[in-house]
């Protein structure tokens, strides 16, 4: 919460993430969602899309928030469009790719949240001295 950024999450109990390794697995975005619906009902989903048909196939499944993986910023303003028709109360995560420079293209297409990865793997570090 440093420096403004705010997190959805604070541990893997607060919700589930849904990732393509899991959709894999499971053979489809849907049957992945199911299963961890049986496994812990009630607990919030986060469900990583890379495409617009796995978008198609999540917004109607009723989670309460989807990530959209490595999406450039003309397939993110798509992706808001068709949330805001048939879900608006989902919502949308961009991840993959964003940059400090990009973020505020991203930010400008309306989604809820961006992952910046930025922020902490590439971090310049401070030198600080002690010494007068």
């Amino acid at each position: 919460r440093v420096g403004g950024g705010v997190n959805h999450r604070m541990g893997l109990g607060d919700a589930a993430l849904i990732k393509d390794n899991h959709v894999a697995a499971a053979g489809s975005v849907l049957a992945a969602l199911e299963a961890v619906r049986a496994a812990a009902p009630g607990l919030p989903c986060e469900v990583e899309v890379d495409s617009l048909e796995q978008l198609d196939d999540v917004l109607g499944a009723g989670v309460e928030l989807i990530l959209l993986d490595n999406f450039p910023v003309w397939q993110t303003q798509i992706a808001v469009q068709r949330r805001d028709t048939r879900a608006p109360a989902t919502k949308l995560e961009s991840s993959g790719g964003l940059s400090l420079e990009s973020a505020a293209d991203y930010a400008a297409t309306g989604v809820d949240y961006l992952a910046v990865g930025a922020l902490t793997h590439s971090v310049r570090v401070l030198d600080v001295g002690l010494d007068t």
